[in-house]
C-alpha cells in the first residue's frame, strides 16, 4: 500500500530536491578540470534526463502505478549511467533511494528496487574507473554503505508511517466512540427528563384534576339535592383547585417543576392538609415534631410523597380521618449523614388493601423513584383498619 505523508509524499518537496541536486551536479561537472567534453555533455544529459523523468513520470507515481514503475526503472538506469560517465554522479542516489522507497507500493518492492539501484551504481563505478581489485573493493564498500543506510532509513520511516496510520485509526475510532457515547448520554438524558416530567405531572396535575373531578361530582349532587350552600362551597373549591393546578402547571413549564414552599416543609404540609380536608371532607391532622432543616430537593420529595399518599386516600381508602406527621428520628450515623433522618408518616383509618394487590397506577412506583434520588426509603403497612405510609430520608451534613 502506498504510504501517505504530507511532507514525504508531497511532490512539491521532491521537485525542489531533484532540481537542486541536478543544478549542484551540473555546476560540479563544469568545475571539474580535465573532464572530456563528451563525457561532461553526456553526464549533463543524464541529469537532464533524470529531471525530465521526474517531472513527466515521477510526479504521477502516487496516482499511476505504471508511471511509478517506469520512473523507478529510469532512475536506476540514469543513476548507473551517470556514475559510469563520472563517479561523483553517484550522488544522484541520495535522491533516487528515498524516491524509489516512497513511491513503491510495498516494502518488499522498495527493497528490491533499492538493491537494483545499488547494483547499477556498483557497475557504474567499475565501468567508469576500471575493473581492478581496488575499484571493486571501493565500489562494494560505497554501495553497501549507501544501500544499508537507505534500507535502514526506509524501514524506520515505514515504521513511523505505520504507527502514524495506526494512531490515526485509533483517534478515528475514539472520536466515533465519543460520538456514540454522547448520543447515548443525550438519549439517557431525554429518557430521564421524560421520567421526571411524568412524575411531576402525576404528582401535580393528575392529582389536582382528580380532585377537580370529585369536587365537580359533589357539586352536581348538591345541585340535584337543591342544596345551594354546599354546591356554592364545592364550586369555590373547584375554582381554588383549578387556580392551584394552573400555578403548578406554570411552575412546571417555567422553572422545571420548582416548588414554592415559603417557610419550608412544615407549613407546606399544613397547607396541603387543610386543602385536602376542604376538598374531601376527610379530617386531616398535620403534626410536626421540629424536623431538621432540609435542602429544597429533599423538601420537594417529601411534599410529593405526602401529596401522593393523600391522593391514594382520596381514591381508594374511604377513610374519614388521616394524619400527616413529619419528625426527625435517629439514623445510622453513616458517612455523609448527620446521624439522623426525616420521617414522614401518612396514616388513615380506611379499608386498607392486600399486600399482594397489584395496580396499574404510577403512584407508589413514582414515590420509589423519587426517594431513590435522595437515598430515601418507603414502607407501606396496610390492614382492614387503615394504612400507614412511611417515608424516611437521610439528612445530609451542611457543606
Amino acid at each position: 500500500m502506498i504510504r501517505k505523508n504530507q511532507l514525504v509524499d508531497n511532490p512539491k518537496w521532491w521537485n525542489v530536491a531533484v532540481v537542486a541536486l541536478a543544478v549542484a551536479l551540473s555546476v560540479m561537472l563544469l568545475a571539474v578540470p580535465g573532464l572530456p567534453s563528451a563525457r561532461m555533455r553526456a553526464a549533463q544529459a543524464t541529469l537532464v534526463g533524470f529531471v525530465i523523468a521526474w517531472f513527466t513520470l515521477g510526479r504521477l507515481a502516487w496516482q499511476n502505478r505504471g508511471a511509478a514503475v517506469a520512473f523507478i526503472l529510469l532512475a536506476i538506469t540514469l543513476t548507473g549511467v551517470g556514475t559510469a560517465l563520472y563517479p561523483s554522479m553517484a550522488t544522484l542516489q541520495t535522491v533516487a533511494y528515498p524516491l524509489i522507497w516512497v513511491i513503491s507500493n510495498s516494502t518488499r518492492k522498495a527493497i528490491v528496487a533499492n538493491v537494483a539501484l545499488a547494483l547499477a551504481v556498483a557497475v557504474g563505478f567499475v565501468v567508469g574507473l576500471g575493473f581492478t581489485p581496488g575499484v571493486l573493493l571501493q565500489a562494494v564498500f560505497i554501495v553497501a554503505l549507501s544501500l544499508g543506510f537507505s534500507i535502514a532509513l526506509g524501514l524506520w520511516i515505514t515504521h513511523i508511517f505505520d504507527l502514524s496510520t495506526e494512531r490515526q485509526q485509533l483517534l478515528d475510532e475514539l472520536k466515533s466512540a465519543e460520538s456514540k457515547l454522547a448520543s447515548l448520554h443525550r438519549e439517557s438524558g431525554v429518557a430521564s427528563e421524560r421520567e421526571r416530567i411524568s412524575r411531576e405531572l402525576h404528582d401535580t396535575l393528575a392529582q389536582d384534576l382528580t380532585g377537580l373531578v370529585m369536587l365537580a361530582q359533589g357539586a352536581r349532587r348538591d345541585l340535584d339535592a337543591a342544596d345551594l350552600v354546599k354546591a356554592r362551597s364545592a364550586l369555590e373549591l373547584v375554582e381554588e383547585s383549578a387556580r392551584n393546578a394552573l400555578i403548578e402547571t406554570r411552575s412546571l413549564v417555567a422553572s422545571g417543576a420548582a416548588v414554592e414552599m415559603p417557610g419550608g416543609i412544615v407549613p407546606a404540609l399544613q397547607r396541603l392538609s387543610e386543602r385536602f380536608e376542604r376538598e374531601t371532607g376527610v379530617t386531616v391532622t398535620a403534626l410536626a415534631d421540629d424536623p431538621p432543616a432540609l435542602d429544597r430537593g429533599t423538601e420537594v420529595v417529601l411534599l410529593r410523597c405526602a401529596q401522593e399518599a393523600l391522593a391514594n386516600i382520596r381514591k381508594h381508602s374511604h377513610a374519614t380521618s388521616a394524619t400527616v406527621t413529619a419528625r426527625g428520628v435517629g439514623g445510622e450515623g453513616g458517612e455523609g449523614s448527620s446521624g439522623g433522618d426525616v420521617e414522614l408518616c401518612v396514616t388513615d383509618n380506611g379499608v386498607g388493601f392486600a399486600d399482594d394487590a397489584t395496580t396499574s397506577g404510577f403512584g407508589l412506583a413514582g414515590m420509589h423513584d423519587r426517594l431513590a434520588l435522595v437515598d430515601g426509603t418507603l414502607t407501606v403497612d396496610s390492614s382492614a383498619t387503615g394504612t400507614t405510609l412511611t417515608v424516611r430520608v437521610p439528612v445530609a451534613l451542611p457543606a
